[in-house]
């Protein structure tokens, strides 16, 4: 069995009609920017709500993570018919139609990860070339712990950036 895949109108209709809308982009993205009618359910572990719709759609930010997903959410449809946004919430925006945004929550943690980690490794390099070569540890101490995320799923970096006051909304997570 696939899943179908929809264009943003075509959603839209097919929302007219009762069909489940669901997020699976994490919390902390679906608090940043959202369709209004989009249940947040966020993937690896996607429960939906309990709902009388006979077709889910699913969406991410562009694609890439339902389409890596796609067995899941065949799985989580419990037999629904089911679709995904194609392109996700970036083509949602782009044929025009309604998102809602709060731009005071903060960026999402994995992108707070990526601006720290090319912070560090950017002044690491810089002052490595300009101050003294030591300061290419920096770099080579932020390479190893990306390295360590990527291979155990453990990101010390955003356990760190998750106590930062700015991110209070992600502690209950």
């Amino acid at each position: 069995m696939n899943i179908g895949l929809l264009d943003a109108k075509q959603v839209r209709q097919y929302l007219a009609n009762g069909a489940l809308l669901v997020d699976v982009r994490s919390a902390d993205e679906h608090r940043r920017e959202r369709i209004e009618e989009a249940v947040s359910c966020p993937l690896p572990a996607i429960r939906l709500p309990e709902t009388e719709a006979g077709i889910v759609i699913f969406h991410c930010r562009s694609g890439f993570r339902t389409k890596e997903a796609e067995q899941a959410l065949i799985q989580a449809a419990q037999g629904r018919q089911a679709f995904v946004l194609q392109g996700g919430l970036n083509a949602w925006k782009k044929a025009g139609l309604p998102v809602i945004a709060d731009k005071r929550q903060p960026l999402p943690l994995m992108r707070q990860v990526h601006i720290a980690a090319g912070s560090l490794v950017l002044s690491g390099s810089v002052l490595g070339y300009a101050v003294s070569p030591w300061f290419y540890f920096l770099c080579a101490a932020v390479g190893c712990g990306l390295l360590i995320a990527g291979l155990t799923g453990f990101c010390g970096m955003a356990r760190l950036l998750k106590h930062m006051p700015w991110n209070a909304c992600l502690r209950d997570e």
